[in-house]
């Protein structure tokens, strides 16, 4: 049974939408709290990518606690259906519930946790380590602060430690020096940025959603200016997998991004390097060479004048050194997820419902949610971290059934993969092996099945009992209030 000492806050650490949304929960539940936000404002990382639409409609981005919050306050909710930009999560969404009675006094701007311990402990001592609170360091301008707090909840979110270009997963030789030329995550290439890119070679790394927002972005500044050149390198053996479910998908902006990137692809228009794997960048006569492998022998991508790093993110867990945390070697997320969201076994847009029970974590009372649950993986959605607050928010105000309740609700092909057919199903294809030839058991991946009441749960039961589930490779078969969240 849970240990929480009452008297002390819960300590959120991030103020993005995971964060508030954490903050929204606890706030309905009469559960005290503080945020630490490093940035100025809340949603600070989603203001990087103001200019970015999302695919998924305000619909799936609106936390309910939150919104029970706001619509209290007079706030009015942006149209359902229409797609926000990273600009207007902050402005309609975040600022309105960062300045609500209910958020406003405990969130504390400009606040970078330097290290999270146990009160008079180190990691290394078992004894009364339950029950001894946690205390947060907190740099605030030039003051190192310290809160204490019965429970932990890390929303810090990965987008300011992004991924190099590097084959092996370190910096490529060369890398640091040319990181003039270098940009990480997204740039604003229809805005701000327009004259770094105009009239360029222009070099994009990865494979994910970024990467092809960032190519169309680019064939966009093409038609004005035609001098702008365009190359793609990334890792993948075919482009099937990128192009999604295409029309088939639930969410349309999703779908027409695969549809779109597919178009640019058979123009001619763009020059495809793959599977490449960069191990070196050099200056070229005033531009720069990207070295590296392709389909194992030796190339360079020559004269190139920029590079768009869109390859992803990763966890930081430097403040978490003192903490006893769990994490999967190889994705670097929650244990309990790694079987759902590891690219090498299945394409599944998100993980299943999980909550409270399978975010749990070797050191009682500390959580990470939201992208950073997911370590490495590139698949999160707004929602699942949403889903994943409310579960914990409802077992720390001792509503275990609440915290064991699914209450998801995701497009299905925001869960389920495409293949190369376009047949959609659970895990894959209805017609083919999955796509690393491993199989894949279960619904998405397979565990956690601990907790009874995830929609998959009936799949796992179905299956032991020798019937057919839902899992990879066929069709759902089951009725369930949440079944179209895993299965479809």
């Amino acid at each position: 049974m849970m240990t929480i000492n009452r008297e002390l806050p819960v300590a959120i650490i991030g103020a993005g939408p995971v964060g508030l949304a954490a903050a929204s929960h606890l706030a309905l539940r009469n559960i005290p709290f503080l945020i630490f936000e490093y940035g100025p404002e809340v949603g600070h990382n989603v203001s990087n990518w103001k200019h970015v639409k999302v695919f998924s409609p305000w619909r799936y981005n609106i936390d309910k606690a939150a919104k029970e919050i706001l619509s209290k306050s007079g706030w009015v909710e942006p149209d359902r259906e229409v797609l926000p930009t990273g600009a207007d999560l902050v402005n309609q969404y975040l600022r309105p519930l960062a300045g609500h009675p209910k958020v406003k006094p405990y969130l504390h701007l400009n606040s970078t946790v330097l290290s999270i311990t146990k009160k008079g402990i180190t990691k290394v001592n078992s004894h009364n380590r339950d029950s001894s609170p946690f205390v947060i360091w907190v740099r605030q301008e030039e003051t190192n602060l310290s809160f204490e707090a019965s429970v932990v909840i890390d929303a810090s979110g990965t987008w300011q430690n992004p991924s190099p270009i590097g084959s092996g997963g370190s910096f490529a030789q060369g890398e640091h020096e040319h990181r003039h030329k270098i940009a990480y995550r997204i740039p604003d290439i229809l805005g701000k940025d327009k004259q770094r890119y105009a009239n360029k070679s222009v070099l994009v790394v990865g494979g994910g959603h970024s990467a092809i927002n960032s190519l169309l972005s680019l064939a966009e500044l093409k038609v004005d200016y035609p001098n702008t050149r365009l190359h793609w390198a990334l890792h993948s053996e075919s482009l099937s997998k990128l192009y999604g479910g295409r029309e088939q998908d639930a969410l349309e902006a999703r779908g027409a991004l695969g549809t779109r990137i597919e178009q640019l692809v058979n123009s001619g228009q763009l020059s495809l390097h793959m599977p490449f794997y960069i191990d070196r960048v050099s200056s070229e006569d005033g531009t720069i060479a990207v070295h590296g492998l392709l389909e194992g022998k030796d190339h360079t991508v020559s004269a190139i004048d920029e590079i768009i790093a869109n390859t992803g993110a990763r966890p930081d867990f430097s403040m978490l050194q003192e903490i006893r945390l769990a994490r999967d070697p190889a994705l670097e997320c929650v244990p309990q997820l790694a079987e759902l969201i590891d690219p090498n076994i299945h394409s599944c847009g998100t993980v299943r419902p999980h909550g409270e029970l399978e975010l749990k974590q070797p050191e009682t009372n500390f959580y990470v949610v939201g992208v950073k649950s997911y370590g490495r993986a590139p698949t999160f959605l707004m929602a699942t971290g949403y889903e994943q607050v409310r579960s914990i928010a409802a077992w720390l105000g001792g509503d275990i059934e609440g915290a064991r309740r699914v209450e998801l609700d995701l497009p299905e092909t925001g869960v389920c993969g495409s293949t190369n057919e376009g047949d959609l199903s659970c895990c894959g294809s209805v017609s083919s092996p999955a796509e690393s030839d491993s199989e894949v058991a279960g619904c998405c991946g397979g565990a956690p099945t601990e907790n009874t009441e995830a929609c998959c749960k009936l799949d796992e039961v179905k299956k032991a009992e020798g019937e057919e589930g839902c899992g990879c490779g066929t069709t759902a078969t089951v009725t369930h209030a949440h079944a179209s969240a895993c299965c479809g």
